[in-house]
């Protein structure tokens, strides 16, 4: 990939092999360039993957332990309704029991004065 022309006085002065012996290395100096402007460049972008890769990382851990304050306080909220629904239930079952007590024992009573006003 000669691209570069030599002036004819330099090529007089270096003659043939001088002239090649320059262009290759002219041609190693910028291929040598172009290798470590990659490099520069390949370690520049790894680096800003790194540096995006650890934000996202934590963003995501910052989200994870938020979500999970938020399902605490939520799981928190609902064994409080749960045991309020839970004591009024109970609490309704024994006045049910109750009233059903009382009347059963109305109705034994009811009974047994009958019987013994048939009796005497």
């Amino acid at each position: 990939m000669k691209i570069i022309n030599i002036p004819k006085v330099l090529r007089e002065k270096l003659g043939d092999d001088g002239v090649d012996a320059l262009l290759e290395l002219i041609e190693n100096a910028i291929k040598r360039v172009k290798e470590d402007i990659i490099e520069i460049q390949t370690e520049k972008y790894e680096r800003r993957i790194t540096d995006e890769v650890s934000k996202l990382d934590k963003r995501i851990t910052d989200e994870i332990s938020k979500l999970r304050v938020e399902m605490r306080e939520e799981i928190s909220n609902l064994r409080v309704e749960f045991n309020e629904r839970i004591s009024k239930t109970y609490g309704n079952l024994i006045k049910w029991m109750f009233i059903f007590w009382v009347g059963q024992i109305g109705v034994i009573t009811a009974i047994l004065f009958t019987f013994l006003k048939f009796i005497r």
